[in-house]
C-alpha cells in the first residue's frame, strides 16, 4: 500500500502529514478527506471544479494521465504546475506520492469554516 506525505499548509495541514497503507485505488482526495485532511471539494469530488487541485512533486508519474476533462478544469488552478492534478481524479497505485496543496484556490469562500 502507498503512502502519502502532505507537505505543511498553513491552514489545511500546517505540520504536513504522512498517511501510511493508503488504499489503492481510492483518490488522493478521498485518503486525504478519511484522515482529517480538509482539502476543498466543492463538487463532491465530481470532477467538476479545480478546489481539490494538488502538486504532485513526488510519484506523479505512478498516476493514471489527466483525462481531457480535468486538463481542462486544470487550466483554471491557482498556481498549475506541470505536475498538477485534481486530488479527486489522481487514484492511488503503488507508488508513495509527496504532494502539496497549493495555498489558494479559485474559491472566494471556503465550506465548512
Amino acid at each position: 500500500m502507498p503512502k502519502i506525505t502532505v507537505l505543511p499548509h498553513p491552514e489545511i495541514c500546517p505540520e504536513g502529514a504522512t498517511i501510511e497503507d493508503a488504499p489503492k485505488g481510492v483518490s488522493v482526495c478521498r485518503t486525504l478527506l478519511d484522515n482529517n485532511i480538509e482539502i476543498e471539494h466543492a463538487c463532491e469530488l465530481s470532477c467538476a471544479c479545480t478546489t481539490c487541485h494538488v502538486i504532485v512533486r513526488e510519484g506523479f508519474d505512478s498516476l493514471e494521465e489527466a483525462t481531457d476533462d480535468e486538463e481542462d478544469l486544470l487550466d483554471r488552478a491557482w498556481g498549475l504546475s506541470s505536475q498538477s492534478r485534481l486530488s479527486c481524479q489522481a487514484i492511488l497505485e503503488d507508488e508513495d506520492l509527496v504532494i502539496e496543496i497549493p495555498r489558494y484556490t479559485i474559491n472566494h469562500a471556503r465550506e465548512n469554516r
